[in-house]
This record gives C-alpha cells, structure tokens and sequence, in this order.
C-alpha cells in the first residue's frame, strides 16, 4: 500500500500548478512558513520553507481512487502592509479511475472544488444525509452548460458508508464521465474531521491568527503555484 500511496501522488502532482500574476501571493507558502521543523535539521529550514507538501487524503478502491487535499488561497496587495483575499481557498477532490488491479488512468483524471460552504454542506451532514453540488465554469456567459460538474454523496442503504460519485459533462467534447468512489464511516469520518480543519486556512483566516504569517517573506518574491478544478 506504501508503494501504492508514492506512485499515486506522483502522479496525481505531476501535471499539476498554474502559475499566477506577480501581484498575488498564495496561502499555501506562507501556512508551510509556520511547519514545526525540528532542531535536528534547523540547517535546512530554509530549504524547507520554499518546499511544496503533498498531504492528501487518498482513497483507494476497485473501480476508482479519490483524493482530497486542501487548496489555499491567494492574496493581492492593496497598499503599503495590507493584502485581500484574491482567490478564495478550496478543498480540491481529484478522481482517478481505475484501468485494472492496482492501477489508476491519471489522464482522466477529473477534479471538484468545494468552496467553504460546500465544505460546510459536508461536514455539517449526518449518517443519513445526502449533498448534491453543481460547477459550471461558464455560469453567467453565454457558453452556460457547455461543461458540467455534479458532485453526489449519499449514504449506503445499510449506513455503512457513503458512496461519493462525480459526473463531468461535457458538450464541447461530446463527453459523459461518471467515477464513483464508496468509502466506509471511517473514511468519510476522516475526510470531514480534515475538512473541518483545513476550513479556516482556505478561508486566510489563519493569516488574521497568527504571526508568523504576517511576518512571511512579501508576497511579490514568492513563487505562485496553485491547482484549479479547472486544470487538466
């Protein structure tokens, strides 16, 4: 499973990250600042802080393997010492289906972004709940329903676990895809206690909370990398 979990997230992040304008500043670098390191490698704090950290969450089951990670957001200087959320935060779930035992098709792979209050809608649900979620990227354009995303979670009749399915539609391509992934009380017990945490870093409000933050390298130095449900 150890070998399983290494070359997932090798190849979940390889084709990952879009770069943004030199004006924004991402959460993401500024919340690895304030990781513990220990005073054993204290030498290579600084070699530490310009590091990415994967930590998903990751599911792994017959017919497909799903992944959950927070998304931090990016902030935009608006005078001297000040910054504004630019982009809102999210919690990134990336689905891969599987093409046999053990293997996983990263190059269909699809993703859902659930802002804060879908995250409040997950976390807030109860053994027999249901939550639907809709994106189109196009919403308010005159290509609206060209591209669709439905986010379904719903709990298994025996209330064993839930089974978490994403439908991608897509017109443009002529495409259908629908991945589901069941995952047991535990996991889904595991993936809002992680949503819950992580709801006030996609917010920025950890950087209203603590110092360090604040005090982080300005934001036009740093290197801006950030993943969108978007992105392929």
């Amino acid at each position: 499973m150890m070998k399983l979990s290494t070359r997932f997230l090798q190849q979940l992040h390889s084709t990952r990250n879009t770069s943004l304008g030199k004006s924004a500043v991402t959460g993401d670098a500024l919340l690895r600042l304030q990781s513990p390191i220990s005073t054993a490698a204290a030498g290579n704090a600084d070699n530490f802080a310009r590091d990415r950290i994967y930590a998903p969450f990751s599911v792994f089951k017959g017919k497909a393997a799903l992944s959950v990670e927070p998304v931090l957001p990016t902030f935009t200087k608006i005078g001297a010492g000040a910054l504004k959320v630019g982009r809102s935060g999210t919690m990134m779930m990336t689905f891969v289906p599987a093409i046999g035992e053990r293997k996983y098709d990263f190059e269909r792979k699809q993703k859902f972004a659930l802002s804060a209050t879908e995250v409040g809608s997950l976390i807030s649900m109860g053994p027999k709940d249901s939550s639907d979620f809709f994106h189109d990227p196009s919403l308010k354009s005159s290509n609206a329903g060209q591209v669709r995303k439905s986010l379904s979670i719903k709990p298994h009749a025996d209330g064993s676990g839930y089974f978490i399915s994403l439908t991608v539609v897509n017109n443009i391509l002529q495409t259908n895809d629908r991945v589901t992934v069941p995952v047991t009380t535990a996991e889904f017990a595991v993936l809002k206690t992680a949503c819950s945490f992580a709801l006030p870093h996609i917010m920025g409000w950890d950087r209203l909370t603590s110092p360090q933050a604040k005090d982080a390298e300005h934001p036009a130095k740093l290197k801006l990398q950030r993943e969108l449900e978007w992105d392929k």
